[in-house]
């Protein structure tokens, strides 16, 4: 059994326990450290800091692994607010995979949908009059660097807010900014827990007479 920490991650906090190197202005940025008092538990993937949502962390590296790992392909959804009236050829190439400096990406899930309950964000998205947003559900499997944000602002809808729901089966559900919750799963086996031994053949005694000298 492994441990799974839910947490969900407020706005511009680093997805680390350290800062080291500090903001620009040279001061200490929030860390998971600010908010997680659990030891040796680590971030299973990442998020970036100026996006908020679902981090999970865990005390077994395969599970870390599991999460993380681009092969895997473990789906991870997103509630996106965009600059402008999505249009429909937009969705469509979301949908296809979008060309990025990095290659092509996967196919993405993406609905249109109306903006969701959520906490107010601090400091708040600055909205232009003359400019409306809308919000979409992406769904993508892979893990490139700001990969939604690329992807959006790609197809000529810039991303003005970016919320992670759910990763898998595991969802932000009933957690508030800064809000965590562990929960107990079975940990994945271990390459040596998978690798079955073979039995072995056993060797049929030789007829062969020796030939005497």
């Amino acid at each position: 059994m492994a441990m799974l920490i839910l947490f969900n991650k407020p706005f511009r906090v680093m997805c680390q326990f350290t800062d080291e190197k500090g903001g620009t202005d040279g001061n200490r940025r929030a860390t998971l450290a600010d908010w997680i008092n659990v030891p040796d538990v680590y971030p299973a993937g990442r998020l970036d800091f100026e996006s908020e949502g679902l981090l999970l962390l865990t005390d077994n590296g395969q599970l870390q692994h599991r999460i993380a790992s681009p092969r895997q392909k473990m789906p991870k959804t997103y509630w996106v607010q965009v600059e402008g009236d999505i249009s429909d050829d937009a969705l469509q190439q979301l949908r296809k995979g979008v060309e990025l400096k990095d290659g092509k990406t996967r196919p993405a899930e993406v609905t249109p949908m109306e903006p969701p309950d959520l906490w107010p964000r601090n400091p708040p998205v600055r909205y232009r009059e003359s400019v409306p947003t809308s919000w979409i559900q992406m769904t993508i499997t892979e893990g490139r660097n700001r990969q939604v944000r690329r992807m959006t602002a790609a197809v000529g809808f810039p991303t003005l807010r970016l919320v992670r729901y759910g990763i898998g089966d595991w969802s932000l559900e009933g957690l508030a900014p800064g809000e965590s919750r562990a929960v107990t799963v079975h940990a994945p086996a271990t390459r040596s827990q998978k690798t079955e031994r073979k039995p072995i053949k056993s060797r049929k005694p030789s007829t062969r007479r020796n030939s005497r000298p």
